[in-house]
């Protein structure tokens, strides 16, 4: 009798923890974006203050740009999302790692990578929000 009282009157399901639209790779993307700037600025400035500023941007920007698409990854992409994109989970794991080149490179050209790989998951992610 205490089971049915307490019983959830109503069932719910999502795919996602809260209503569409909390998540969204742009975040990832800004993030990302102000690695290369920063990675860009370092090499236009000799000033080891200026620097040394710039590297610990740098490294929080894109721990800030790795949150988020891991947040997509756990949170957002459902096996259905998978089993469409077989590429994803790979696509995210090498999304990560060159957002890990970025943080401890000056180099520009890694900012670039994590860039074109944040814009093809923000490619998946669209399609996913249309079907």
């Amino acid at each position: 009798m205490l089971s049915r009282l307490f019983a959830p009157k109503v069932k719910v399901s999502a795919h996602c923890d809260l209503p569409c639209g909390v998540y969204d790779p742009a975040q990832a993307r800004i993030e990302a974006e102000s690695v290369k700037a920063v990675q860009e600025k370092y090499q236009a400035n000799e000033d080891p203050e200026f620097r040394t500023r710039a590297v610990l941007i740098k490294e929080q920007r894109a721990e800030l740009a790795k949150h988020h698409v891991s947040v997509l990854w756990s949170d957002y992409f459902k096996p259905p999302h998978f089993e469409k994109y077989p590429q994803l989970n790979t696509l995210v794991n090498e999304t990560l790692k060159a957002l890990s080149a970025a943080k401890g490179s000056t180099d520009p050209k890694t900012g670039e990578k994590a860039l074109e790989l944040i814009a093809e998951i923000d490619r998946i992610f669209w399609e996913t929000k249309k079907a």
